[in-house]
């Protein structure tokens, strides 16, 4: 239920549905508002939150906040050298069917970037891997790395709906076996709140942010925007805000056990 309840508010609040909402409530009240000061209110709420729409979705703004989401560097592969698991998250952009493999389920777009850097890794390393998420999105990741990437999967964590327990599930598994210090791999904006609830779970962090931001020149077309743009926005402003959410209820529990 309260992962149910955290996905309609992320949809509610995040660019596009929040900014519409808004934009249709000053609608509204330009339409029906007899006072001139709530009318003014209603256009200055509409054309303000078009404009945030049409900025957010613009290359120049997107790629700037991607920019900002990403708090760590690329991996170097001798800080892995002490590690004993890879582990991959899921990503919620699973294929439960794929008709191009005959039906099997397959990695989305997102996924597999995740999937892929994992799967390179495995080859440097040579580290077992642990994959964790959602039964479909497991499902996804363990039929890409064998079919696509010769790779079986060590550990399977399928029960989880969320990174806090991403981490919370597939500690104790590591644990069991022996395994206290991890690479991880997720995309560049979630790598930050993952690797923190990870360390939270009693775990080593090797940071493996994949799809990581690099600059690009965009020309005149900086400035028009697109469905690929605004959710290259929505994404990295929810990992700023789940920072936030994060870095609060850590504070407020470390207030709840001050004496």
């Amino acid at each position: 239920m309260f992962i149910t309840l955290k996905s309609i508010l992320r949809t509610l609040v995040l660019p596009p549905a929040g900014l519409l909402l808004l934009a249709w409530a000053g609608a509204w009240l330009a339409a029906r508002s007899g006072g001139t000061a709530l009318r003014r209110a209603g256009w200055l709420l509409l054309l303000g939150a078009l404009a945030v729409l049409w900025a957010l979705g613009t290359p120049l703004v997107s790629q700037s906040l991607a920019h900002a989401a990403q708090r760590y560097p690329p991996l170097d592969l001798t800080q892995a050298a002490t590690a004993q698991a890879i582990v991959i998250l899921g990503g919620g952009d699973e294929r439960r069917v794929a008709p191009e493999y005959g039906g099997a389920p397959a990695a989305g777009l997102g996924l597999l970037e995740r999937v892929a850097y994992g799967a390179y890794l495995v080859r440097r390393t040579r580290l077992p891997v642990l994959v964790t998420g959602t039964p479909s999105e497991v499902l996804a990741m363990r039929a890409t790395l064998a079919r696509d990437y010769g790779i079986d999967t060590r550990w399977v964590e399928d029960r989880s709906r969320d990174t806090f327990q991403n981490a919370q599930f597939s500690a104790p598994m590591l644990r069991a076996a022996g395994v206290t210090r991890i690479v991880l791999v997720t995309d560049t904006g979630h790598e930050w709140r993952a690797a923190h609830e990870f360390q939270a779970a009693g775990l080593e962090v090797v940071p493996a942010p994949a799809e990581m931001w690099t600059p690009r020149q965009f020309g005149l077309l900086c400035c028009v925007p697109s469905a690929a743009g605004l959710a290259r926005s929505s994404d990295a402003l929810y990992e700023m805000l789940g920072n936030a959410a994060r870095v609060t209820m850590a504070a407020l529990h470390l207030r709840r056990q001050t004496p």
